[in-house]
């Protein structure tokens, strides 16, 4: 007996997306949420920002679903009066910086983005008085999103294609019963209760977020080479106190772990900077899912302050620290170390794990925001009926 066509475990931004695409091609779906409401962990705690795909390199799925994402949420935010601004954002540097601004534009162009322009100093001077710097580049098709409004815009459409959230919802484990339908059985906990659900199902997607390779590790049959290692990244933002002086966000060059500290803007206006890169270390896949959650700590430590300020100042120097307080942090799930260069998304289908019906998503970081509508239409694709 087939339950649902497909679960999905994990309810963040990127399981709500695909959800809402299957649920609206007539599938009966759902999404296994270990906490208490859907979109708690890494989807709600990030900047807000739509990415325009300017960073990432060409070919990348990165790049690919976040030019693609990006049209698909401004799209969605419109139609769903999801509340959003596009700012656009200046990306900034000193005189020795100008290669690396360089190095940006081509790999924009490369990526379709064809936007992205050089400012004069006069037009740094007249769009952001408070800049000093002696290079920008203006990418006007960046912008920010209520990411609450978002989700709930996402859970809504999902269940009124008769999809279903399943929160307090832990996965146990999985076995692949029947590989030729395919047929999953599923075991789920509820709420923190030592008796186990089963749920069948002929699609099994693992969109866990933070918790990806702990779940992978709990599907019997899966190869253990095929779960790859996670970092897992903090980043930790500050507020600033004082209103605000700039209307655009604020970037510098990237660095080792992210696009440097920054400055953004939420929907109402406030300002904070981050995030910085503060590196958890490698974690133990073989732990169970749910281990993880109990113990991250989101605290912003304010000796961390001193820090942002002085990166900010290089490019904002008025900036006090006086004026900055803690604010609130995220978890990244990165697929490469600190030593590494940035990895790319990794989404593996039946045709890599050789398990027939089970999908999997790893490391999807920002912009992962930005591209889930464009990562949901691609995970749709597996699910051949």
């Amino acid at each position: 007996m087939i339950d649902f066509h497909t679960v999905i475990v994990g309810g963040g931004v990127i399981g709500l997306a695909i959800g809402r695409a299957l649920a609206q091609k007539g599938k009966d779906v759902i999404v296994l949420e270990t906490a208490s409401k859907y979109g708690t962990g890494t989807s709600s705690r990030n900047s807000g920002v739509i990415h325009a795909g300017i960073y990432y390199p060409k070919g990348s799925l990165k790049a690919k679903f976040c030019v693609k994402g990006k049209e698909l949420l401004y799209e969605f935010a419109d139609k769903h009066k999801v509340t959003y601004k596009k700012l656009g954002k200046l990306i900034v540097g000193q005189s020795d910086d100008e290669g690396k601004l360089q190095a940006i534009s081509e790999k924009a162009k490369n990526n379709g983005v064809d936007d992205l322009r050089w400012l004069s100093r006069n037009e740094i001077s007249n769009l952001e008085p408070e800049l000093n710097v002696s290079h920008a580049l203006f990418s006007p098709s960046t912008g920010i999103v209520d990411v609450h409004s978002y989700m709930n815009a996402l859970e809504g459409d999902f269940i009124n294609f008769s999809g279903q959230i399943a929160v307090k919802s832990k996965f146990q484990k999985a076995v692949l019963e029947n590989p030729e339908i395919p047929l999953w059985k599923v075991w789920v906990s509820i709420n923190d209760q030592s008796e186990e659900l089963e749920i069948n199902c002929n699609y099994l997607i693992n969109a866990a977020g933070l918790e990806a390779d702990a779940v992978a590790n709990q599907i019997q049959g899966l190869k253990k080479e095929l779960i790859p290692q996670i970092f897992y990244a903090k980043g930790n933002y500050a507020s600033f106190t004082k209103r605000c002086p700039f209307k655009h966000l604020i970037y510098p060059t990237p660095v080792t772990g992210g696009l440097g500290t920054h400055l953004t803007l939420d929907t109402g206006g406030q300002a904070q900077l981050g995030p910085d890169v503060e590196w958890l270390g490698p974690v133990d896949s073989s732990r169970l899912p749910g281990a993880t959650l109990d113990n991250l700590n989101y605290e912003v430590d304010t000796n961390r302050l001193e820090k942002f300020a002085h990166d900010v100042q290089r490019w904002w120097p008025s900036l006090d620290v006086s004026n900055l307080a803690p604010a609130y942090s995220g978890i990244r799930p990165k697929l490469s170390s600190p030593k590494d260069p940035p990895a790319d998304f990794y989404i593996q289908g039946p045709q890599e794990n050789k398990l027939g019906g089970l999908i999997q998503l790893f490391g999807i970081e920002s912009p992962g925001l930005t591209a889930s509508l464009a990562i949901a239409d691609h995970v749709i694709k597996f699910c051949k009926h």
